[in-house]
């Protein structure tokens, strides 16, 4: 049967029972009672350069000084490895869903869909949770990169503008976070490029001191780092394997342009487009990056200790520093600076967003769907933003330290998340073979399907429970770091136990899956884009 079939089946069935369609209208398109809606603003270009740059903050160019400190040279750059194919396998197995269902709420609605009510309520709320928690995360680390400059001022200070900032972008809707993501996202794309350069030519020895470097640090401290002063291969593994939560930390966050869906113009072009390159972000950015941090600074430099609550510096600050050019460290913490505005900018947008989808869904209290004539869920921006005060508590006991138990939990968080969205899609395979649908006529498709769903769901459960190992090493124990790792891990499974009693409802059997409501929507949304009238044009339509 086609999908057109299907449809008409559909839409015959719902006359006959008018509740059930109601009640599927109101999870995926906004809810009951609305008067207004999400409303597609952001452009190819927004949703491009979101997918490419969004959020790439504080985790690349801050958290790797954790890790290079833990893990050495190899191991960091292992680790980034390791943790980039996971993402991959992530992204290929919501973009097969989210192109052909660019639905508000993205995998949260996804999963109501092909798996049952119960694990959409828990993907929702760890989702939330996961990107409220990571605001104060980048706000906290804003104020670590500004003390590069001064000790003398509050971090109070810079804390508050930059929440300030962050706020009024989102204030202003999804078209203005929409160009203000394309302008930040384009600093951080300019940076990292011109970081990695820059690196490659300090390291063959072109800075000021015309110090050759080549893989001096690799030899000396070595590749790897013995885990707390752990002998042989055993310490040099526990050091790889420290990588893993920071390294999620900073991938994290590429499924956003799922969440974006709803508020995507022609979602069925731009959004495949936007999850095909991804393997871009993951290998100049982050494998790349990694290398080349790993050149630069040695594993034992004390300025990479993030824990002493002193304004650390980016690894990449470190060097330039090192090589004796004086005036771009500031410049370059600057760009830094921004990239941490825009991945707060980014958080506050994602986590709003899937409120208001939580409330569509009947998930969360029904006030969140107040939106404004113009799109923008403003209750759901307010109540959010508040979450964003609690990067004050780095007054107290250090900003460097305070991020570092941000990062733990934002990344175990999105850790299940990836897990939920494995698990959805394998549902959604088995749907379409259960239905006879042909996945290579959908408007994203990959080969490597169901295989890499497996990969990333195994993979992210696998890291989630080793997340806090090392608090079990003999005279290792903190309650911050236990705490902060595996209350993530345990809230997943009490949230779908209670939903699932609450909600009494099994997994929806595959061949009764619904994959066409909303389908006239979405096609109605989706467009050719006119030609392009000369080659300059060409070039944009083909980069954005």
């Amino acid at each position: 049967m086609s999908l057109k079939e299907k449809e008409d089946v559909v839409t015959t069935e719902k006359a006959a029972s008018a509740d059930a369609g109601d009640s599927i209208q109101r999870a995926e398109n906004g809810g009951p009672g609305t008067e207004n809606k999400l409303k597609r603003q952001l452009k190819n270009r927004h949703i491009a350069m979101i997918s490419i740059g969004g959020v790439i903050g504080t985790g690349l160019f801050l958290g790797t000084a954790t890790a290079l400190r833990n893990g050495g040279p190899l191991g960091l750059l292992l680790g980034y490895i390791l943790m980039g194919t996971i993402c991959y396998s992530v992204m290929v197995s919501l973009g097969e869903m989210i192109a052909f269902l660019p639905l508000p709420g993205g995998h949260i609605t996804l999963a109501r869909r092909f798996v049952n009510p119960a694990f959409s309520f828990t993907m929702g709320w760890n989702y939330w949770y996961n990107w409220t928690v990571i605001l104060p995360a980048e706000l906290s680390a804003s104020a670590v990169l500004v003390g590069f400059w001064t000790q003398d001022i509050s971090p109070a200070v810079w804390i508050t503008i930059c929440m300030v900032v962050v706020i009024a972008i989102n204030a202003l809707g999804a078209g203005a976070y929409g160009e203000a993501e394309f302008v930040f996202a384009s600093i951080k794309v300019i940076t990292i490029v011109g970081l990695i350069i820059l690196g490659v030519v300090l390291d063959l020895g072109g800075g000021p001191n015309h110090d050759r470097l080549g893989f001096r640090y690799w030899k000396d401290p070595g590749v790897f780092v013995q885990f707390h002063g752990i002998e042989g291969a055993k310490g040099r593994f526990l050091g790889w394997w420290a990588v893993m939560t920071q390294a999620a930390f900073s991938f994290i966050g590429t499924e956003i342009v799922a969440i974006a869906a709803g508020e995507a113009k022609n979602p069925r072009r731009n959004l495949p487009r936007a999850i095909r390159r991804v393997y871009i972000r993951i290998l100049l950015f982050y494998i790349l990056g990694t290398f080349v941090i790993g050149l630069l600074v040695p594993s034992n430099h004390p300025g990479l200790d993030l824990d002493d609550g002193t304004a650390a510096s980016s690894p990449f600050v470190i060097a330039i520093q090192s090589a004796g050019i004086k005036a771009l460290p500031s410049i370059i913490n600057a760009c830094l600076l921004t990239s941490a505005w825009s991945a707060a900018s980014s958080d506050l947008y994602t986590s709003s967003r899937a409120l208001y989808g939580l409330a569509g869904a009947g998930n969360a209290p029904k006030i969140f769907l107040r939106a404004s004539k113009g799109g923008l869920p403003y209750v759901s921006v307010i109540f959010c933003a508040l979450f964003s005060t609690l990067a004050y508590m780095g007054l107290g006991n250090g900003s460097g330290r305070v991020f570092g138990w941000f990062a733990n939990m934002t990344a175990v968080a999105g850790l299940m998340t990836w897990f939920g969205i494995s698990f959805t899609y394998l549902r959604f395979y088995a749907g379409t073979k259960a239905q006879g649908i042909d996945r290579t006529k959908l408007p994203y498709y990959s080969k490597m399907q169901p295989y890499a769903a497996w990969y990333s769901m195994c993979f992210s459960l696998l890291i989630c429970i080793l997340s806090g190992w090392s608090v079990f090493l003999r005279g290792s124990w903190l309650a911050e770091t236990f705490v902060t790792n595996y209350f993530p891990l345990a809230l997943f499974p009490v949230l779908y136990i209670g939903a699932r009693f609450y909600y009494r409802k099994p997994l929806v059997k595959p061949i009764d899956m619904d994959f066409v409501s909303n389908l006239d929507e979405i096609e109605a949304d989706s467009y050719d884009d006119p030609p392009p009238k000369n080659r300059l044009e060409a070039f944009w339509q083909w980069l954005m």
